[in-house]
């Protein structure tokens, strides 16, 4: 008798400069959610986090949605999207990790997920994990074939020049990237066995803070960087933080000059704490706590904002990177009122439908 898949590990991806070449890889778009594997047995449904948790309580209607929509004994793998009005809202997932049942029953109702399928792992009570990818999709695609939203089937293609089309196009619908599999290849749970491409960009912005290293406060763990809107206020827009153990002790030397009488007049810190919070509510700034890292030590030093740096990110999502930035170098060539969103490439806008409107794309000599 066959038997269900009780616990996975998600496969992975590992970072590719360009996508690879075509032949011996299925390509697809890289979802900008929560990673999720879907079981969905005769007991009913569970869906699990990357790092092994459940998720079900956080989103309730997805839950019902797959229960009612998935035949008993399969495992899916995907992606957990909630598409707003300009795309994919990230923000809005973050919001649903919150303790009360009854703020997440509303957002249920206000702001609804999906579920993007992009492989079958179990099917009948079958593992489906050692057959090839290509397979494995082609299982999907009638898995799928009587199945509607919020369960989505993701694109896919074999075509290079679709990918690259894809990188191009679909990030103006919150897309982060295209994801490469090896056509032939198993289901290898917690390797990083496929590859993604992301959008890279750079940008000149201002160092304003600073956060100190879990060691101590004589290496830097991460620089905070600012860029200035269209009304002249200072918007926090992330973080970088790769430096290797010697450039953070050497940072924390370097900008230590940057610290001095840094808190007066700093476009984040008012000058009482209900200044502060004022100032905050009409922009970002570094320090709040957050419901998805609640016991992060979220301190900062600030720094008067005079330096500027280069850092390489892969896109804006409203006014803050999506990911941390990467550091690439100082621009004293630069004045940090220089420093303003008008140099961040503006993506068009692209309809999540459009997206959807074709599930596999072959090439054309297929």
């Amino acid at each position: 008798m066959a038997t269900q898949i009780a616990s996975v590990e998600p496969m992975l991806a590992k970072i590719a400069e360009e996508v690879p070449p075509e032949g011996e890889f299925l390509y697809e778009p890289k979802w900008d959610g929560f990673r999720a594997i879907v079981f969905r047995d005769a007991a009913g449904v569970r869906i699990q986090s990357r790092d092994l948790k459940p998720l079900d309580r956080y989103f309730p209607e997805l839950h019902a949605a797959l229960h009612e929509g998935l035949p008993a004994r399969c495992v899916l793998d995907g992606e957990i999207v909630i598409a707003g009005a300009a795309g994919l809202d990230f923000d809005a997932l973050l919001q649903r990790v919150h303790p009360a049942a009854s703020r997440v029953q509303r957002l249920a109702r206000e702001t609804p997920a999906s579920f993007v399928a992009f492989d079958l792992l179990a099917l009948d009570g079958r593992d489906l994990q050692q057959r090839s990818q290509s397979e494995r999709r082609m299982l999907l695609e009638a898995f799928m074939a009587d199945i509607g939203p919020p369960i989505h089937l993701t694109p896919m293609t074999e075509s290079r020049a679709v990918a690259l089309q894809w990188l191009d196009h679909f990030e103006g619908a919150g897309l982060d990237g295209v994801v490469a599999k090896r056509a032939d290849g198993a289901y290898l749970p917690g390797e990083r066995a496929m590859f993604k491409v992301k959008h890279v960009r750079t940008a000149d912005c201002v160092l304003a803070g600073l956060r100190w290293h879990k060691s101590g406060d004589d290496a830097v763990g991460s620089l905070l960087l600012g860029l200035w809107d269209a009304e002249g206020v200072l918007q926090h827009v992330g973080a970088t933080s790769s430096f290797d153990m010697a450039t953070r002790r050497a940072l924390a030397r370097e900008l230590a000059p940057l610290m001095r009488n840094a808190g007066r007049g700093h476009p984040w810190i008012g000058a009482d704490d209900a200044a502060t919070a004022a100032l905050q509510a009409r922009q970002r700034a570094p320090g709040a706590r957050t419901r998805w890292n609640s016991g992060k030590d979220l301190s900062w030093v600030p720094l008067r904002p005079e330096r500027v740096c280069e850092v390489r990110y892969d896109h804006l999502q409203g006014d803050r990177f999506r990911h941390g930035a990467i550091f690439v170098r100082w621009r004293p060539d630069k004045p940090a009122a220089a420093c303003t969103y008008a140099q961040c490439e503006v993506t068009p806008p692209y309809e999540l439908a459009r997206v959807f409107a074709t599930e596999r794309t072959r090439p054309a000599s297929a």
